[in-house]
């Protein structure tokens, strides 16, 4: 059975957002919220004074850091202006992967109304309007659907590795034309076709349909072909410690095809190969067979 892992979520709570405003709300001091965050959370200053441009402002205010480009923008307008973020992820290293939900975003426990605010403004962005009957439901339709598309970061690859005992059995086993979707990390656009997953056993096998299923758990995140055949031969091999391992993928790649270059026709094949299958031998002979056959 599959094991998911918890998502990654952090709730920051008043109390928190009270305590982190302390150092920072005094009378001589002049804020300026980023939008919109650090708007928000200059409104609940008590005693510091609050400005609608960053000129006049003593203190720059943000509710979070995260990457930290939003903060570097501000850092080259105004280099002499103190800068101040309730959460600060490049130095809070526990939260650094986490989604962090402030308490004025959303009353969802899972902070999804957040999410769904930005797919709002990602289709006002690209001119369309959000309040269209097509399109009042969709920011729910994409978040439940990026919940399916991305599902392989909650599961534990380690959950599906259940193996047997291979009583002598040392040809080689291969799962070909397995159904493989993915998300280019480049675009977020899709890429699609079939991986081709082979091992050698050593003293250990096991079922065909977890091979299938490793493709998935690595396939449904934000990733680039190689790394997908790469994270399944690595797993494979940490976990049945075979005598050779290997995945080849064929993939179509819209962000050729709908973007770019723009060439309608053209497949991606990449290979990863490890053990007895790395070198020109008789085992990746017969393996690359098997494939075509």
């Amino acid at each position: 059975m599959k094991t998911e892992i918890e998502k990654p979520y952090y709730h920051i709570h008043w109390e928190e957002v009270f305590r982190a405003l302390l150092p920072i709300d005094k009378p001589d001091t002049v804020v300026y919220g980023i939008p919109k965050g650090g708007m928000i959370a200059a409104g609940f200053l008590k005693h510091a004074k609050i400005t609608h441009d960053p000129f006049y402002a003593t203190l720059i205010l943000d509710d979070i850091i995260d990457s930290g480009e939003t903060m570097e923008i501000y850092e080259k307008a105004y280099p002499n202006t103190p800068k101040y973020a309730l959460v600060n992820k490049t130095k809070e290293l526990a939260l650094k992967d986490k989604w962090v939900v402030f308490p004025w975003e959303s009353q969802h426990p899972k902070g999804e109304e957040t999410i769904q605010n930005n797919i709002t403004r990602l289709m006002q962005y690209i001119g369309e309007d959000p309040k269209r009957e097509g399109l009042l439901a969709t920011p729910d339709r994409v978040v439940r659907s990026y919940d399916e598309i991305f599902s392989g970061y909650f599961i534990d690859p380690a959950s599906l590795m259940t193996t047997f005992m291979a009583d002598g059995h040392d040809e080689i086993v291969l799962v070909k034309d397995i159904e493989m979707y993915s998300m280019c990390e480049h675009h977020m656009l899709p890429f699609f076709g079939k991986a081709h997953v082979a091992y050698i056993p050593n003293d250990k096998l096991i079922g065909v349909s977890k091979l299938a299923r490793l493709v998935d758990v690595f396939s449904r995140r934000l990733q680039i072909q190689e790394r997908i055949g790469d994270q399944v031969t690595s797993a494979i091999e940490q976990y049945l410690k075979p005598k050779a391992a290997a995945c080849v993928i064929e993939a179509t790649h819209m962000c050729m095809r709908m973007r770019g270059v723009a060439k309608q026709n053209s497949v991606m094949v990449t290979s990863s190969m490890k053990g007895a299958f790395m070198t020109k031998g008789p085992a990746r002979q017969e393996l690359m067979q098997l494939i075509k056959g």
